[in-house]
């Protein structure tokens, strides 16, 4: 019986290949920027917490990049390295910054979560952020990301 329990541990935290799409809506107001974009990535769910790993395309004018998505219970951590470096932290009801930098240079942005709706299973499912983001405290602008992860 003990080792049936490790092979299910072992089993939870096992990585996968699947089919994420991102959907996200930018904007000052209700007529935001649309952009869509499907890729294939890596997918792990644990009790603690689920990871995704996926690389940016032209589409997202950060072509070279590694993203990295943590979600927690009452968390996410969007981290991007390569030719786009940032970490973005996402807590209902805080205000992060969050320091941006690109081969045309760096800026500080400021993220106020408005709320976070995780539906990530051990398949996958949806995790869907509503986050307000300004650039030094200037015009914020209201942003939802869909992210939707299948096998």
């Amino acid at each position: 019986m003990n080792d049936d329990n490790n092979d299910m541990i072992q089993q939870e935290n096992v990585q996968k290949e699947v089919l994420i799409s991102i959907k996200g809506l930018s904007g000052v107001d209700e007529d935001g920027e649309d952009i869509e974009f499907v890729t294939g990535g890596s997918y792990s769910f644990d009790e603690r917490r689920a990871a995704l790993e996926y690389m940016e395309s032209e589409l997202t004018g950060m072509s070279g990049t590694k993203t990295t998505i943590s979600v927690e219970r009452s968390s996410v951590l969007i981290t991007r390295s390569g030719t786009v470096n940032m970490q973005m932290m996402f807590e209902e009801g805080r205000k992060h910054y969050v320091n941006y930098s690109t081969p045309f240079g760096s800026m500080t942005m400021g993220l106020v979560t408005q709320s976070i709706k995780n539906e990530l299973t051990r398949q996958g499912g949806r995790l869907v952020l509503r986050y307000l983001m300004d650039l030094d405290t200037i015009l914020p602008t209201r942003n939802k990301v869909e992210i939707e992860i299948k096998s």
